[in-house]
Parts: structure tokens; C-alpha cells; sequence
């Protein structure tokens, strides 16, 4: 096993005017489990490719453990890639496209196929060794590739999306395998992916890039509550957090009818820069549903409700809670907004909420920026 190290690696493709991956900086560490997570062309599978040796490094460095391996070529990095689209060979048998990798290394037969009955046994693969691929399912082709890693024990796992050719319900099952299984064998993982709900369940850590740049590497549970930026802030969380634009007033933000407080810090930093606005973020869960007549933050006029007006479009009921889509006007703007609400408590279609969020749970970031106010 292994750390990996992305030394301000960077990937200028010829002809382009700016770097796919720009002086990436990531530790990763022996054994852990690292995403990579980001739109198409953020530059994730680039940085994966990169560490493989298949894109070459046009600036900085990569190590894995002690040794630069940013000019190896990649027979000689000790790593093992798990590909979209499983890349097996399709006229041999599942024992020999997981043990071919040793055949080439020259290793004898009774040796490789020890450790092929040992890798099938772990995915519980044994009773399709003989077959070919075109004779297994989505999923059992996907566990091959991942046999064919595993029996290589190299320092490093590289997997670029291996379950995006699956369907929902057995990438939620494989998923949870992957990562159960990562954490038996105790080696170091790449993972790339672009659904922030996969990157938020199975890593360690998880590093979001937009741009070739790198926004944010935390653990998914400090990304969730503290949120570096904007970006990172509206990309990480299912359903997205609510960000919206408001006035500084005294004391908090001026949230439709109602001053919510917010850290003075955050407004004194707003206040030096000479900002007139902040954007606040809310998650769903955090916001209260106003009842008429009650408040849950200052009012700022005793005949209006408090709180934002959100007009209900559209209603998911998921059983034990429910989303709502609705829509509001924040300074003359027409903003999109989502609730949860509880499921024995879901709003009818064309009904109107009022909603305030919970001081405690907002998250302040500079308008003009993007970045980070509150603690």
C-alpha cells in the first residue's frame, strides 16, 4: 500500500489556452478512500488518467509513496484501473480476464489461479468463472473488472465511474460493496465520479474541481456543513442548497419579511469589501414552515407573515418526508426554492408557504466572490 501525492499537478492539452487540470495539491493517504467529484470537464478523469500515465504532466509532480512516478509509464506505477466500461476481454473466460494481467508478468498457472479463486471468492464470482462476459450482467461484468484489480495487489486502485452503466438500484447495491470492500483490502483508492451523492457515501474524503481547479477536499460530512464556496455549496447535497441572494441589514439578513441573524463576523467581512448583499445558503431540512400568526425569526411588520412567500409548484413525496419545489421573489428577483417538509404535512399543489430558515444552519457567502463568510 500506499500515499499518492498531486504535487501542483498540471495537464495543458495542445492547442488549449487553459490547463484541463491546473496545479492540483492532494495528499491522499495510505489506504484511504479519496473521490474525485465535479461536472463533465472539470478535469477528474484527467487527474486519474494522470496518476495512471495515460495523460501526460506538463507541470509539477506525482508520487506514489517515495517514489516520482510523474514520467513512468504506467506498467510501472503499481497501480490496477477499473474503466467505465469494464474493458474485458470478450472471446476468454472470466477466471482468465482476471488472472491475464498476471499471465503477462509471466507468473505460473497454479499461482494465478490461487488468487483468482481467492478474488472471486471475495465478490462471490466462483460459480461464473468458466463463463464468458457476454453471458453475465451489468453488474457481474463490473465485479470482474474489479477482480481483475484485486488480484494484481497493487498499491493503488484507479476507478473511473465503474458503475455508470449500471441501473439505479444495483449502483446504490454495488456501490456500498465497492466501498466494504476497499476498506477489507485496505488499499489505496482513486475514485472518480460525477454524482455527488456516490462521491458523498462511499469516500473518505471527497475533492470537488470545476475547471480544472480544486475546490474543496474535506470529508464528505465537513463538506456538507461547511461548504468552502459557492460552487462546492450548490454542488454538494440532493436536493441542492437554496442560495439567495439578500441585503445586509442590522443585526442579520433581511429574508423576505423577516431578519434572520447571521455571524457579525460574516457581515463585518461583507462590510469591508463594501458589499451591499450576501448570498445565503439553506439546505432544505433547514428551514421552519411559518405558521400565520406565528414567527420563527423578528418580524419586520406585524401584519405580514414572517418569512419568505413560496408558492408550492411542485410536491415529492418520499413517505417518511417530502420535498417541495417552489418559487419566490427575493429583492424583485424570481428565485427557485426547495422545503422539506415533513410527510405527514405536505403542502397541496398551488398552496403558499412561508418559510424562514434557522439562524444556526446558514451558511454566508460573499456575492462577488463566492467565498466563505460564516464560521
Amino acid at each position: 500500500m500506499a500515499t499518492v501525492t498531486f504535487d501542483k499537478a498540471t495537464r495543458l492539452y495542445p492547442g488549449a489556452d487553459k490547463p484541463a487540470v491546473d496545479q492540483l495539491e492532494i495528499g491522499i493517504e495510505d489506504g484511504e478512500f479519496l473521490v474525485l467529484v465535479g461536472p463533465s470537464g472539470c478535469g477528474k478523469s484527467t487527474s486519474l488518467r494522470m496518476l495512471a500515465g495515460l495523460e501526460d504532466v506538463n507541470g509539477g509532480a506525482i508520487r506514489i509513496g517515495d517514489r516520482d512516478v510523474t514520467h513512468l509509464p504506467p506498467k510501472d506505477r503499481d497501480i490496477a484501473m477499473v474503466f467505465q466500461n469494464y474493458a474485458l476481454y470478450p472471446h476468454m473466460s472470466v477466471a482468465d480476464n482476471m488472472g491475464f494481467a498476471l499471465k503477462i508478468a509471466g507468473v505460473n498457472k497454479a499461482e494465478i489461479r490461487k488468487k483468482v479463486e481467492e478474488a472471486a471468492k471475495i465478490l462471490d464470482l466462483t460459480q461464473y468463472l468458466d463463463r464468458k462476459p457476454k453471458a453475465l450482467s451489468g453488474g457481474q461484468r463490473q465485479r470482474v473488472a474489479m477482480g481483475r484489480a484485486i488480484v494484481r495487489e497493487p498499491q493503488v486502485f484507479l476507478m473511473d465511474e465503474p458503475l455508470s452503466n449500471l441501473d439505479a438500484k444495483l449502483r446504490v447495491s454495488t456501490r456500498t460493496q465497492i466501498a466494504s470492500l476497499q476498506r477489507r483490502l485496505g488499499i489505496t483508492t482513486v475514485y472518480v465520479t460525477h454524482d455527488q451523492v456516490e462521491a458523498m457515501t462511499m469516500g473518505d474524503r471527497v475533492a470537488v474541481l470545476k475547471d480544472g481547479l480544486l475546490q474543496q477536499v474535506d470529508s464528505p460530512r465537513n463538506m456538507y456543513d461547511r461548504p468552502a464556496n459557492l460552487f462546492v455549496a450548490g454542488f454538494i447535497g440532493s436536493p441542492a442548497m437554496n442560495l439567495v441572494e439578500v441585503p445586509i441589514t442590522d443585526g442579520g439578513v433581511k429574508f423576505g419579511n423577516s431578519i434572520v441573524p447571521v455571524s457579525r463576523e460574516a457581515l463585518s467581512t461583507a462590510a469591508q469589501r463594501g458589499d451591499k448583499t450576501v448570498t445565503v445558503g439553506v439546505r432544505p431540512e433547514h428551514f421552519d414552515v411559518v405558521e400565520l400568526g406565528g414567527a420563527a425569526a423578528d418580524s419586520l411588520s406585524k401584519d405580514a407573515p414572517a418569512g419568505l412567500a413560496v408558492s408550492v409548484n411542485v410536491v415529492e413525496e418520499l413517505g417518511a418526508d417530502g420535498f417541495v419545489y417552489g418559487s419566490t421573489e427575493v429583492g424583485g428577483t424570481h428565485q427557485e426554492v426547495v422545503v422539506r417538509v415533513g410527510g405527514r404535512s405536505v403542502p397541496r399543489k398551488g398552496s403558499e408557504l412561508h418559510v424562514v430558515p434557522r439562524s444556526g444552519e446558514l451558511h454566508v457567502f460573499s456575492t462577488s466572490t463566492g467565498e466563505r463568510l460564516s464560521d
